[in-house]
């Protein structure tokens, strides 16, 4: 029995506004809930479902993990930029050099979010969203590749990257050093164990594999809240 990978959920200060934003640079559809959330259904059906909630913790320093969009060719990349310019974007510098080929923009809410340059081959075999590239450690990653046995497809010089059996974005870690943890993670992962499950049992092998709990243990909404490895949260939905 494992947990799906449900959804990566964003804590925004206008759930619906940056929803709309994400729903109209990767043109997937969108649907919104009560007490102002929203999601992206997945693109296909290897994609990850985007969830929107209300958070109004103030942004202090980059985010600990950003999506990497892929591009079909330089002049897709180009339209890619430009659709999240019109859609409220804007460019940011983090230190990328003048010859890197991918785009560094921040969205309405200032999430961090790249465009990679066309003939990734790393991204080949994923969507839209080539990855979700996060900011940790090895040990990390080996935690995630064993809580939603998705295989590893990169471990090499501290980084490491999982990918659904099924295909879709990848997940990766770029090793050390990895910056101080500030605050609450604005993306988190959002997990959701078969419908005939044993939650506790679940939560029991999450905490043999390096997890903990969190110290608020249960959300608002009834899901237990823990932390990885790394000190970022997830979060594990009872039926």
């Amino acid at each position: 029995m494992t947990s799906q990978l449900f959804a990566i959920r964003f804590h925004a200060h206008r759930p619906t506004g940056l929803a709309r934003f994400w729903s109209g640079l990767l043109g997937g559809e969108l649907s919104t809930g009560p007490d102002n959330e929203a999601a992206i259904l997945p693109l296909d059906p290897a994609g990850l479902r985007i969830r929107f909630v209300p958070g109004q913790e103030p942004k202090t320093g980059r985010n600990r993990a950003h999506f990497d969009l892929t591009s079909a060719s330089p002049e897709d990349q180009l339209q890619t930029v430009a659709r999240a310019l019109e859609l409220g974007a804007r460019h940011i510098d983090v230190g990328q050099r003048p010859e890197d080929g991918h785009v560094v923009l921040a969205d309405p809410d200032d999430n961090e979010f790249c465009v990679i340059e066309a003939g990734n081959k790393f991204l080949a075999d994923t969507g839209v969203i080539g990855a979700l590239a996060c900011d940790g450690t090895r040990e990390v990653g080996y935690f995630w590749s064993e809580a939603l046995r998705w295989p590893l497809v990169w471990d090499q010089d501290q980084e490491t990257a999982i990918q659904s059996p099924h295909g879709g974005p990848k997940i990766t870690w770029g090793g050390p050093p990895v910056a101080p943890k500030a605050g609450t993670n604005r993306l988190s992962f959002e997990l959701a164990p078969p419908a005939d499950a044993d939650v506790e049992a679940e939560i029991d092998r999450l905490i043999s594999l390096g997890a903990v709990r969190a110290h608020a243990g249960e959300g608002e909404d009834g899901r237990v809240l823990l932390l990885d490895p790394d000190d970022n949260e997830f979060s594990v939905q009872r039926p």
